[in-house]
């Protein structure tokens, strides 16, 4: 009887433990892949944002707010997954010189079973932040 109680309790501590495993691993996935696809977006954008004519005038190098906020919610919706509702905030653009600063904040909800019935799930949200301040250089 002992045993049977023993085993019975390494069974459920390796099932918690995987539960552990795999809330951690989702959450660091999502956290690495959003900040790639903001910082691959903030970059692009700022790219396509560039202001040709002051350059050629002026020598200046300098965005366009407009353009740099169009281009970066096109670039980042088409790579954004469709099962994350994300909250963009765009605190400050500046053109010249070209900096931006952005946060993405994204929801993400897991499951927690206690227990050994459906009954006793409990759900769990947690939010991931990534900001990003971005000067654009380029070779002088």
């Amino acid at each position: 009887m002992k045993q049977s109680f023993w085993a019975y309790f390494i069974v459920v501590i390796g099932m918690i433990a995987i539960g552990f495993i795999f809330l951690f691993q989702t959450l660091t996935n999502t956290d690495e892949q959003l900040m790639t696809l903001l910082d691959e977006s903030t970059q692009g954008a700022m790219y396509d944002a560039l202001d040709l004519t002051a350059y050629r005038v002026d020598g200046v190098i300098r965005i366009d707010r407009e353009k740099f906020v169009e281009n970066f919610l096109r670039r980042f919706s088409e790579n954004a997954s469709l099962s994350r509702t994300y909250n963009i905030k765009i605190y400050d653009v500046n053109e010249l010189p070209p900096k931006v600063s952005i946060r993405v904040n994204t929801t993400e909800t897991g499951k927690l079973v206690s227990g050994g019935g459906y009954r006793d799930e409990e759900l769990i949200d947690y939010t991931i932040s990534n900001s990003l301040d971005a000067i654009l250089e380029t070779p002088y």
